[in-house]
């Protein structure tokens, strides 16, 4: 079947590019993807014979309460003063791709955009928790504008869909009940305005904002995911994170004088000391100063202390990233529920530099496996688990089917099971233990030779335009302002 499509498709698209990364030794081949990419590849063909319509900014006399303009009868009318809009006929459905920790959610992504047809002309991909972050600025500025009453939605969805053909969002998740009270209408304007969505996230639609705040109010954005996005489980018995690839000894553990010179060389290698000395260098982020300690071209090195040990937020790692292409961390400790903080802010800048898929080089004081667990609170756990008679782990293996392989490792090699996991206190609820578990993953993820020399033009089959070509998708990965 795959062979027959492929002559069909004459070797353009998603799964002409996954055969030449299979060929090629990057991917190994998987009839599981397979099936995934078909989906990917019928995306494909249909914006190969999309002309998307031209975007209507609405005025904002029609956005002003209890006020219907011209665009408010071309889009259906409003209820209480606000506009309602519909998708076009001709818009082709997107994609909601869900799965844990290492089901291949990235590479499809990568696959999908990078294969996108020279037709469609604006295209943008970004974690969707930047985009909300820049939503909310938007909608903030309209406010400060015109007035706290105006509907401020259609018109941001407008600009939005000017630059957006095709939206790729990564790692959908609702968590905050101001996201959640604007999806809806969000989502809905701008397919309206001809924008087709592709999201991956950990979770199936229907158990987004899973326990939220006035979730009632979120679900009518839930049945338009499931009515206008085709639905993929990514999840397979394949953690396609942890098939072998060659060390690139970007860990190291002892935290002396070895660490330091080992950190020395990465910035090095990384940095531009030549042209760019090292120096200190200072960002500006939301009107406050971030300083970078020690910078040389786009290489920059903190402590952990100077970047963890204040009150750093997503909003700095984000900022950072689009800034700096390597990150050199030393002196990273071994985290426990008493450091929960820095716990999260270590696992957001994690996801941060993932997300914008620049080189990060870590020396610890503990083995990767202990970062945010201590010995004394693993046995503890184990201690409160004997007591509760949880002695052969069954009924905690059982409930625990669904975790990841990665999981799954640091279990066995702490003697950890589900249960004990789940009620360990550094964790305060199922989101913070899948992320624990995805930051582990994209650490490995990051720690190969293929992730390291990715766009510095040193691959055996690439060089210059490898280096080229990376150098572009990166520049396109995340949006900076609408």
């Amino acid at each position: 079947m795959a062979e027959f499509r492929q002559e069909e498709y004459k070797r353009t698209g998603p799964i002409a590019e996954y055969d030449a990364r299979v060929h090629s030794g990057r991917l190994r081949d998987d009839d599981h993807q397979r099936t995934l990419i078909q989906s990917l590849q019928d995306l494909h063909d249909a914006l190969m014979k999309y002309t998307p319509q031209k975007v209507v900014h609405p005025t904002i006399e029609s956005l002003q309460p209890k006020k219907k303009g011209l665009l408010g009868s071309i889009f259906g009318g409003g209820r209480g003063g606000k506009i309602v809009m519909r998708p076009p006929p001709n818009l082709p459905k997107g994609l909601y791709m869900y799965g844990d920790v290492g089901s291949g959610k990235t590479m499809l992504m990568d696959l999908f955009y990078d294969t996108l047809p020279e037709n469609i002309h604006s295209k943008n991909r970004i974690h969707f928790h930047n985009f909300m972050q820049e939503v909310h600025k938007e909608l903030h500025k309209m406010k400060m504008q015109h007035g706290n009453n105006i509907d401020a939605i259609p018109f941001v969805a407008a600009t939005i869909a000017e630059k957006s053909t095709v939206l790729c969002f990564d790692e959908f998740q609702v968590t905050d009940v101001a996201d959640a009270m604007i999806l809806r209408r969000l989502m809905e304007s701008l397919m309206a305005h001809g924008t087709i969505l592709v999201t991956t996230s950990n979770r199936h639609p229907q158990d987004l904002y899973k326990n939220g705040i006035q979730r009632e109010s979120f679900v009518p954005c839930i049945n338009l995911l499931l009515e206008q996005l085709r639905i993929l489980n990514l999840d397979s018995t394949t953690d396609y994170r942890k098939i072998p690839r060659p060390p690139s000894g970007v860990y190291h553990h002892p935290v002396d004088a070895a660490a330091k010179r080992h950190a020395e060389h990465w910035f090095r290698f990384l940095g531009d000391p030549e042209n760019d000395p090292m120096h200190q260098a200072t960002l500006r982020v939301w009107g406050r100063d971030v300083r970078v300690p020690r910078a040389s071209g786009t290489a920059c090195w903190f402590t952990f202390q100077e970047l963890m040990g204040k009150a750093t937020g997503a909003a700095d790692y984000i900022e950072l990233v689009r800034t700096y292409d390597a990150f050199i961390i030393t002196g990273v400790p071994g985290m426990n529920v008493r450091s929960r903080d820095l716990a999260r802010r270590f696992i957001n800048f994690v996801d941060a530099v993932y997300e914008g898929r620049a080189k990060l080089v870590l020396t610890t004081e503990v083995p990767l496996t202990e970062l945010f667990m201590s010995r004394d609170e693993i046995g503890e756990s184990l201690s409160q688990a004997a007591q509760r008679g949880n002695k052969s782990g069954q009924h905690a293996e059982r409930e625990g089917s669904d975790v990841n392989d990665a999981m799954r490792s640091l279990m066995d090699d702490l003697g950890m099971n589900m249960s004990m996991l789940k009620n360990s206190s550094i964790f305060t609820g199922d989101e913070e233990a899948f992320a624990f578990a995805r930051a582990l993953s994209r650490l490995s993820e990051m720690g190969s030779q293929e992730w390291v020399e990715r766009g510095m033009g040193l691959e055996k089959a690439g060089g210059r335009k490898e280096k080229e070509d990376w150098a572009k998708v990166k520049s396109s990965y995340s949006m900076d302002t609408y």
